[in-house]
């Protein structure tokens, strides 16, 4: 199991799972759990401010290139999540984003994803804009 607590938190969105979103036996979709890591990632882009990649209105933005989730607890509707973004590893043109889904009483799932800044038109990285290096340290 992955260890968030030394990790800076960047954001968290709470999350009130729709019926469509379980399976026969009444459990949160699997694939829904990857969806919910990334409404909190574009939640926290336009927390900061940084959206200009949303629509293609911008020549650089993020490319999630892996996403990994561990399933602890089947979460069952109804139910009330919220998701927890914290900033790991930084590098040149990449960081990694951990997450937490949880409610008050249980750790549903932990996974991570690895962002890396890239030219959509050169389909190459690019260093992380200054701005948000920031952010994340």
């Amino acid at each position: 199991m992955m260890q968030t607590p030394t990790l800076k938190p960047l954001h968290i969105l709470e999350i009130k799972p729709f019926w469509s979103q379980m399976d026969a036996l009444g459990h949160l979709n699997n694939a829904v759990y990857f969806t919910y890591c990334e409404q909190t990632r574009i939640a926290w882009f336009e927390a900061i401010g940084m959206v200009d990649f949303l629509g293609g209105k911008s020549e650089h933005g993020p490319v999630v290139i892996n996403a990994y989730c561990t399933f602890l607890k089947s979460a069952k509707y109804p139910c009330n999540l919220s998701v927890t973004m914290f900033v790991g590893e930084i590098g040149n043109s990449s960081f990694m984003a951990h997450y937490e889904i949880r409610d008050q009483q249980h750790l549903y799932a932990t996974g991570y994803s690895k962002i890396v800044w890239v030219d959509y038109q050169k389909e190459k990285s690019v260093p992380l804009p200054s701005s948000l290096k920031e952010l994340l340290i």
